[in-house]
């Protein structure tokens, strides 16, 4: 064993492969993605041994193949961000019916904020919907815990299990003690065994249906009263003077450790100021579905008053109004349903406090902050996200509106680096729903308007994720779109992961990369043309080629990202030739590209003039081609110099 410093999504691929897991699958997503690339490493260095690792095509295919896998006895770990569950879930639906042999973990990361999805969806109403057990970590060490009692609690009852870390514990790090090296757990002697059980036929699903209702029951007793598993949803009591609490707090994820945190604070300013705490009593639901009945009844005892703290629905508040009402509690609940806690976006310590001290009929120690005064005036600005200068998919973006001219035209985007082509000075992105669904909107979308173009944007990695199916309706059935695939060659957003379209795999040998263009071709379109997005004339001409074409077409944009690429030489601004016209600045938005309102020239005067941040220029060679004065190059033998 050695002490390491961990991120937590580090921590908990190392709890993984200490629990013996054989087979991990997933697809990237931000929260999540750091897990499956710690296996990758682990097991490219020979320290998890046994095991296969992958970036699957989408988070479906994933599930699937894991699916296969526990039939045979491996204990299997599926990984994805919450939004990617929804990819999964028909999988996922029928494979709780059915049942696994091989322990089935489900790491799925939420994001409250959000910060880098498009939702804020709960985890913990998808597994209630499903009928899964959902484990809900409030520190990366419980978290550590949860992954291991996981496997042993899926193979106990032949379900699979979530385990629902949010961002700020995915990303949390601190000291664990982890093993040097691990072996996965062979697969048992028998392997795969016939059975009829595997095949969901509607007689096997209403029999599953009972299966589950059945092992839900034993599975909250277990929750609440076996050692190992109880243990993640603790109880406390503080305050007062000896006195019976009449005051309850309960948690859940990392709202328990900042609960635990301001309970702290609160008590250090009280006895500075004289002031007495209340008695109360505290309890972290560490296990929410199914909710831990007998953990709750011991908590509520004697209690008048219960505040539900919780990320991001209020699920733990609806769980304990419904066995007070079963149960003909006398205690009121407070929470996001009254108004006494954030009814979106991430918990902090100081929120907490403010509405635990009032709680507490304490206001004096830290005034109550409504949650309106964060996004208040005064307040630290919000610094949006951009592409990174020299972006290939700026170059895209700006090719399409020139070809497009004043056509009329709808512009869908989609999930991805790509989707910030929405910002002006672009403005290039009508429409976001989910990844892929830009090229099946631009199809209703040409039903509805067919006198106006329609434009879908794509990833190359997306593309192989969601975009196929898409591509094929189009072409059974005859929709004019088109669409712009813009291939930087790799996952660029959750971390420049490899997929299907680079070869590149994490168990090292590298494949063939599947063709886009031939995948195309394969679909039925005919009409394909190929541009390099930094090079602005020929992408307009072979955008304007793909939108004459009636009936589906494609421009494959391709240009590897700016992470993936030695830059090259800075741009240079002629302060002679400069005239302070802004528009390298005010047509395609690089970050590069700064305005010095005080500088001058022969030719701008006192107007100001363009300067390059030297820092942030890979030398692409794109704003060259946007200057009408040429005032803008790149050294000889740069990009398009």
């Amino acid at each position: 064993m050695t002490k390491k410093l961990l991120m937590g999504n580090e921590a908990f691929a190392h709890a993984a492969l200490e629990a013996g897991v054989r087979v991990v699958a997933g697809y990237p997503g931000t929260p999540s993605s750091e897990l499956i690339e710690t296996v990758a490493k682990l097991h490219a260095s020979g320290a998890a041994r046994g095991i296969h690792v992958e970036w699957s095509t989408n988070e479906k295919s994933a599930l699937e193949l894991l699916a296969g896998a526990s039939y045979t006895g491996a204990r299997c770990l599926f990984t994805c961000k919450q939004v990617g569950l929804n990819v999964a879930s028909d999988a996922l639906m029928s494979l709780n019916y059915v049942g696994v042999k091989g322990g089935m973990v489900l790491f799925v990361a939420d994001d409250p904020g959000p910060i880098s999805s498009q939702t804020e969806q709960d985890t913990r109403r998808f597994a209630s919907f499903a009928k899964l057990p959902v484990l809900d970590p409030a520190t990366p060490e419980q978290g550590f815990s949860m992954m291991q009692e996981a496997y042993r609690l899926s193979e106990r009852y032949r379900t699979p299990v979530i385990v629902r870390p949010t961002t700020r514990i995915n990303h949390a790090s601190t000291f664990f003690e982890v093993a040097d090296q691990t072996d996965a757990r062979p697969v048992p002697d028998e392997g795969f065994e016939r059975d009829p059980q595997w095949i969901i036929f509607p007689r096997r699903a209403f029999q599953g249906h009972g299966e589950i209702n059945e092992r839900l029951v034993r599975i909250a007793g277990d929750l609440a009263n076996e050692p190992a598993l109880a243990a993640f949803n603790p109880q406390f009591e503080g305050g007062g003077s000896g006195t019976a609490p009449r005051l309850g707090i309960m948690a859940g994820g990392v709202s328990a450790a900042y609960v635990r945190e301001a309970l702290r604070m609160i008590e250090e300013r009280a006895a500075e100021c004289g002031a007495a705490v209340p008695a109360y009593r505290f309890l972290q639901v560490g296990t929410p579905y199914p909710f831990p009945q007998e953990a709750a009844a011991r908590f509520v005892e004697g209690l008048d008053q219960v505040l539900v703290l919780e990320e991001l629905d209020h699920f733990l508040e609806d769980e304990l109004l419904a066995f007070c009402g079963a149960t003909h509690g006398a205690f009121d609940v407070r929470g996001k349903l009254t108004g006494d806690a954030r009814d979106r976006g991430e918990n902090d310590v100081d929120d907490i406090t403010s509405r635990i001290a009032t709680f507490f009929g304490l206001p004096e120690i830290t005034p109550a902050v409504p949650f309106a005064a964060y996004r208040a005036e005064g307040t630290l600005p919000v610094r949006p996200p951009v592409l990174c200068a020299g972006c290939p998919h700026r170059g895209s973006f700006y090719a399409v509106k020139r070809a497009l001219g004043k056509t009329p035209a709808v512009l869908c985007g989609d999930i991805g680096c790509y989707t910030l082509g929405n910002a002006r000075p672009l403005d290039a992105v009508d429409t976001c729903l989910c990844m892929g669904a830009g090229i099946t909107m631009a199809q209703g979308f040409a039903v509805a308007e067919p006198h106006k173009k329609q434009v879908a944007f794509v990833g190359d990695s997306t593309f192989f994720a969601s975009g196929l199916t898409g591509i094929a309706n189009a072409v059974y059935n005859g929709h004019d779109i088109t669409v712009c695939v813009l291939d930087n060659a790799t996952t660029a957003m959750t971390g420049s992961q490899p997929h299907p379209g680079t070869g590149v795999t994490l168990m090292g040998p590298k494949r063939p990369p599947i063709s886009i263009e031939r995948v195309l071709e394969a679909l039925g379109l005919t009409c394909i043309v190929h541009a390099d997005p930094l090079d602005l004339d020929a992408s307009v001409a072979a955008v304007r080629q793909a939108l004459a074409f009636e009936g589906p077409s494609a421009v494959l944009f391709e240009s590897p990202c700016v992470q993936l690429v030695r830059p090259a030489a800075p741009a240079v601004v002629d302060p002679k030739s400069c005239t302070g016209c802004k528009k390298c600045i005010t047509e395609i938005g690089c970050p590069g590209i700064g305005f010095d309102p005080d500088a001058q020239g022969a030719k701008s005067a006192s107007r100001g003039q363009a300067y390059v941040d030297a820092s942030l220029c890979n030398g692409c060679g794109f704003c060259a081609q946007i200057c009408p004065f040429g005032s803008l190059s790149v050294a000889e033998g740069g990009a398009h110099a």
